[in-house]
């Protein structure tokens, strides 16, 4: 489970501030800590399908979420991709 620390931290590195939670590339970065989170999960409990329904919908949501950050700036998309180590 992510740690309310490590959400606020996450919250100011890409937002700007603790209060800027609503920014794409915040909740991007949130949805990617949660995600890495669910695989240790999986690994212990391989037949929690329905928990994987809800690791389905969150990587959907993070893959809309950069679709948009892709259109609107590439500069920030490529630099989302390189902080989160999202792909390789």
């Amino acid at each position: 489970m992510v740690t309310k620390e490590q959400k606020t931290e996450l919250i100011k590195k890409f937002g700007g501030d603790e209060k800027n939670t609503g920014a794409s590339e915040v909740q991007v970065a949130l949805l990617t800590a949660r995600i890495n989170d669910l695989q240790n999960h999986f690994k212990a409990n391989p037949k929690d399908h329905a928990s994987n329904r809800g690791l389905l919908q969150m990587i959907g949501q993070r893959r809309r979420l950069l679709r948009y950050i892709k259109n609107s700036d590439i500069n920030k998309y490529r630099q989302i991709l390189v902080d989160l180590n999202l792909r390789k």
